[in-house]
């Protein structure tokens, strides 16, 4: 296994250890949370980084990468969703969103095309991704979340349709 692949895997096994420290109540431990979910976030730009610019880009990496940081941020939305602080349908506007976005990838994939990841696609994530850091480090300030909440909903929401209507022709060779 390459250090690309090797840190994907690091992030998988940060998943339960985010979870854990928010479900143990410790002391702080929204901020612990906080530094595990930025230290896995920064693990998935150094693993493209890596495999990029090293050469160690394989199909395992392919598969494992974007999965492992759907199921961080999901982990962590599903906390929100737990403690009140994310309603439960703009998490199901998110997981509805990758499930799309996956088939549409799987659907041109068995078509010999290639849907790399849109600018759009990008900005989702980092404001996804930040938004989860300030949700963690400042729990329960309800405009806060108000305005995190509405910034997630509102680049999931963009970013799937730019994926929907630019791929269309995908959708147009299924029978």
């Amino acid at each position: 296994m390459n250090t690309a692949n090797k840190l994907t895997m690091l992030r998988v096994v940060m998943i339960p250890a985010f979870l854990l420290v928010l479900y143990l109540g410790l002391p702080f431990g929204n901020l612990i949370a906080l530094a595990i979910f930025v230290v896995a976030s920064l693990t998935d730009w150094l693993d493209g980084y890596i495999a990029r610019n090293y050469n160690q880009t394989t199909d395992f990496g392919k598969f494992m990468d974007p999965l492992a940081d759907k199921c961080l941020v999901i982990a962590a939305m599903l906390w929100f969703v737990e403690i009140g602080q994310m309603p439960a349908w703009a998490l199901l506007i998110v997981v509805v969103r990758e499930f799309a976005v996956s088939g549409l990838r799987m659907q041109a994939a068995n078509l010999g095309k290639v849907i790399a990841a849109g600018w759009s696609g990008k900005v989702k994530t980092a404001s996804t991704m930040v938004c989860i850091c300030v949700m963690l480090l400042l729990p329960n300030v309800l405009p806060l979340n108000i305005v995190c909440v509405a910034v997630i909903v509102l680049t999931t929401l963009y970013s799937g349709a730019e994926y929907l209507l630019v791929n269309r022709s995908v959708f147009a060779s299924m029978k």
